[in-house]
């Protein structure tokens, strides 16, 4: 399997990282704010430490994009590149409700080839790489991932940290489609959906970067399901511009594709 090695140290990675977390997660931990007014722990840092030296350990010739490390913009010159969100989630870190995720992905020539999400409270472990499927293990017990089938009573996923009136609006325009919404916090929602538990998710706006949803997204593309910005284009990853501009929907068919396009001057 092409990638097998970069895929196996990934999931050493995330799953250490989440070890790391987890010892912090139970103590008084400290929490500051970045320019940007997101929130930043040292559980993120120590996060950040393990997964790029574990990684620079086996593929030091690799180079590497982190939410929490001063990014080397030569990166984008290189075919190979590493992805990270040492904590995917970090509100929900900080607010204690377990819905946080550590991010892990490869990119090849902008295209993500291998994706690892490690939920450590819930000690879920959802991978996939490019060809080979998506897949997840809970207590040891490997399940392959598949989108549902559902093109009615559709379950809809949405953010806990970053609500939208945009999302409210185009949700309560389809009612007549929708049978259930959940709240989830993080990558969570590209893998509930890609597990076949809810059916779509969309994100207006350009609030997410690269590391948010590189991961998440080989997973959803290889359990069958749809992951598009709002032009209906797929994503290139390594950028020089980080920010994913114009926002992005997850779905289990394209076919239950929201009319959303008149929100978009809103």
């Amino acid at each position: 399997m092409k990638y097998e090695q970069e895929l196996y140290v990934a999931k050493q990675a995330a799953i250490l990282a989440g070890t790391e977390i987890m010892k912090i997660y139970n103590t008084e931990f400290d929490v500051e704010m970045k320019e940007d007014e997101s929130p930043v722990t040292n559980a993120d840092i120590a996060a950040n430490e393990i997964i790029l030296s574990k990684l620079k350990e086996k593929f030091p010739n690799y180079a590497y994009l982190s939410e929490e490390s001063v990014d080397d913009v030569s990166r984008i010159d290189e075919d190979l590149c590493f992805i990270i969100d040492p904590i995917d989630g970090t509100k929900e870190f900080v607010n204690r409700n377990g819905e946080f995720t550590v991010n892990i992905a490869l990119a090849y020539k902008g295209e993500v080839v291998v994706g690892v999400i490690y939920a450590p409270v819930l000690e879920e472990l959802y991978y996939a790489s490019k060809e080979n499927g998506a897949y997840k293990v809970k207590e040891r017990e490997i399940t392959q991932l598949k989108v549902s089938d559902r093109d009615k009573d559709l379950r809809i996923a949405k953010s806990r940290s970053h609500g939208s009136e945009l999302v409210e609006q185009l949700l309560n325009e389809n009612r007549n489609k929708i049978s259930k919404e959940f709240t989830v916090g993080s990558s969570l929602k590209g893998c509930f959906l890609a597990a076949g538990i809810v059916d779509s998710f969309y994100r207006f706006g350009m609030g997410t970067k690269e590391w948010d949803v590189a991961a998440m997204s080989i997973i959803v593309l290889e359990a069958g399901g749809v992951f598009k910005d709002l032009n209906g284009d797929s994503f290139k990853y390594n950028k020089e511009d980080v920010y994913n501009r114009n926002g992005y929907y997850i779905l289990n068919k394209e076919e239950n594709l929201f009319d959303y396009k008149h929100l978009l001057n809103n």
